[in-house]
């Protein structure tokens, strides 16, 4: 896993990874407060968490998997 995104990339992954796990805790918080009542609102909460704290993990070490597989990303 070499870097192969710059300052700007790690910013915008690292903001995107916190506004994600932000609003996977608003749905779990309404999964558990009673809003959501199906048991089935667990798939998506647990796949925007594992997605955020993802996107938070390739800015701290500066590595973005699409770029990784060869496409070229905007920032």
């Amino acid at each position: 896993m070499q870097c192969n995104i710059d300052a700007k990339g790690k910013a915008a992954r690292l903001r995107l990874g916190l506004m994600a796990v932000g609003a996977a805790a608003i749905l779990g918080a309404m999964i558990l407060g009673g809003v959501l009542s199906s048991n089935l609102w667990w798939y998506p909460f647990s796949a925007i968490a594992f997605g955020g704290s993802f996107a938070i993990f390739e800015a701290r070490v500066g590595w973005c998997i699409v770029r990784a597989m060869g496409f070229k990303t905007p920032i």
